[in-house]
């Protein structure tokens, strides 16, 4: 790989397609708060393999505008039904959004590295430590690449990702 990612591995319960697609977007747009804890436990069942005791699991932050025109952050959700069920720990302080940009949705892939770069820091030092970081859907990795970017520099030794979905 010409740029290897910031991040060492990715989970994904899924392909972003139906039935997953339409369990996201209820639980995103149709506000049915219930569906994160069934998607978390789904989800860790895929991780095991990648946990231990030492792992935190952290969402992506949203920032203050799109939470507060949501009212709840999904991957906030998400993580921590995914935490409970592995009984892992759950941090939503470790990371804050500290720039709003345009969805990554409707951008394309490289406008999408440009728009999300600088947008999240990590609130302290993290010597040694090792993230899972939950999301709903990873399309091109740039959301979770800086995360993990940050996560590093701030002094991660492992970061994976754990999505709900995955564009094919």
């Amino acid at each position: 790989m010409r740029q290897p990612p910031s991040f060492d591995a990715t989970v994904a319960l899924g392909d972003y397609a139906t039935p997953i697609d339409g369990l996201l977007l209820a639980l995103k747009f149709g506000h049915r708060l219930e569906l994160a804890s069934v998607l978390g436990a789904l989800l860790a069942e895929r991780v095991p393999p990648l946990a231990d005791a030492s792992l935190v699991l952290v969402p992506v932050p949203l920032s203050f505008e799109r939470l507060a025109e949501r009212g709840f952050n999904q991957s906030n959700e998400i993580g921590r039904a995914t935490a409970r069920t592995l009984g892992l720990r759950f941090d939503d302080a470790v990371l804050v959004r500290v720039r709003h940009a345009p969805a990554q949705a409707s951008l394309p892939r490289e406008a999408r590295r440009r728009n999300i770069r600088g947008a999240f820091v990590a609130r302290r030092a993290l010597p040694g430590m090792r993230f899972g970081v939950v999301d709903d859907v990873m399309t091109t990795g740039s959301t979770l690449d800086e995360i993990a970017r940050v996560l590093k520099a701030a002094g991660a030794q492992h970061v994976i990702n754990l999505v709900v979905a995955r564009t094919p």
